[in-house]
């Protein structure tokens, strides 16, 4: 960026630092007005391309945009559908619960039923955590290292990250946080820890109400959990009610 451009750089993001609160972290990385989203791509205003690797935190599976998926959108839209309707019964919501039921719970004999939580991870999150607490009459959470989960205020208590953390301008308690796979090197598997934190009733570990985990952290770096340490992850909490 030249001097020249830097002004004009600054004239851009006027409006944003004017009016829209310092609650923000990715457009301080990316400091680019995007106008438009396709497919994998975010275009700039200036028409520059951008190989999008965060996809709305993971929310955006098929992408920005997908045809299949405007056109629905757009053919609802313009027949007046329900675009909120609380927890009330409505057509859309019928048809998607018939489509799941057959696609995913039936051929699998799960018996699960659905919730419907706010639009976002985090709501997802102090849903299940609400739930988890609930049932079990348990408080005590189980998360990891390095984990993001939302920066609600549930949702931050199983957060690692101390930055995030801070903000909340609290204590968060009600979480007991153990390493992730690899955290500790290879030659320890974290797995057999939790189990042994678990079974021994002087380890000053609580009996959780859950365990939280990311398969693949994003952002406390990209980390990856083994297939064999998440099976043994999920073992260990049904073995532990």
């Amino acid at each position: 960026m030249t001097d020249q451009s830097a002004p004009d750089r600054k004239e851009e993001f006027a409006i944003f630092n004017h009016l829209e609160s310092e609650v923000r972290s990715y457009a301080r990385s990316f400091p680019v007005v995007f106008a438009r989203a396709k497919g994998a791509q975010l275009f700039a205003r200036d028409g520059t391309a951008y190989l999008d690797f965060l996809m709305g935190c993971s929310s955006l599976n098929y992408g920005h945009n997908p045809p299949e998926l405007k056109s629905a959108l757009a053919d609802y839209i313009a027949s007046d559908g329900i675009t909120h309707g609380l927890d009330l019964y409505n057509e859309a919501k019928e048809t998607f619960l018939r489509e799941f039921h057959e696609t995913i719970l039936r051929p699998r004999q799960l018996d699960y039923v659905v919730q419907f939580p706010g639009p976002t991870g985090a709501n997802a999150v102090e849903a299940a955590l609400k739930l988890a607490r609930k049932i079990t009459g348990r408080a005590n959470i189980i998360a990891f290292t390095n984990g993001f989960h939302g920066v609600s205020l549930g949702a931050l208590s199983c957060t690692g990250n101390r930055y995030h953390r801070a903000a909340a301008g609290q204590l968060l308690g009600g979480v007991t946080r153990l390493p992730y796979d690899g955290y500790l090197g290879s030659s320890v598997d974290t797995a057999d820890y939790l189990d042994r934190l678990l079974s021994d009733p002087s380890s000053g570990v609580d009996a959780p109400a859950a365990v939280i985990v990311e398969t693949v952290q994003g952002e406390g770096g990209l980390n990856v959990a083994g297939t064999e340490w998440l099976r043994k992850v999920a073992a260990i909490a049904h073995r532990h009610g």
